[in-house]
């Protein structure tokens, strides 16, 4: 066996349907697109669920209940590792996060989260924090402030 005499299995690889090349080769002249209407043209066609103006089944099926995803709160979220790049017994505000870069958008608030350690004693302020988050900044001698 040479590199030269690998072939691919039968089969492995199909042509490509060749359209508008000719009659003989069963897609020519309209290509597959039969004659005149709307998905002959090019551009032509509809945009998915459109049912040729009847309601679509999307618009008729009742909607019911309540979903909290409209008004529910967006929180910016950080891990308490990204705490240590500040001096000790810094005040921690979001607008310094946002100020520094941790944070690009503050959202609804920021909400700390308890991935990696922290050797900073710090006085950090936030919406939320999580248990482990909070028991980290205490154990470093910090103080977790829900603003």
């Amino acid at each position: 066996m040479r590199l030269f005499e690998l072939r691919t299995p039968a089969g492995a690889k199909k042509e490509p349907k060749r359209k508008g090349r000719g009659i003989g080769s069963g897609n020519g002249k309209t290509a597959g697109r039969g004659h005149k209407g709307q998905n002959s043209r090019s551009g032509g066609g509809v945009r998915p669920g459109f049912e040729g103006g009847q309601m679509p089944l999307y618009m008729r099926i009742p909607k019911r209940g309540f979903n909290n995803k409209r008004f529910a709160k967006e929180y910016a979220e950080i891990n308490v590792s990204a705490l240590n790049g500040f001096e000790d017994g810094t005040l921690v505000t979001p607008e310094l996060l946002k100020e520094k870069g941790i944070v690009k958008n503050l959202r609804d608030g920021v909400s700390v989260l308890g991935k990696g350690e922290l050797t900073k004693k710090l006085h950090v302020q936030a919406a939320r924090f999580s248990k482990t988050a909070s028991q980290k900044i205490e154990a470093a001698g910090g103080k977790a402030e829900v603003v």
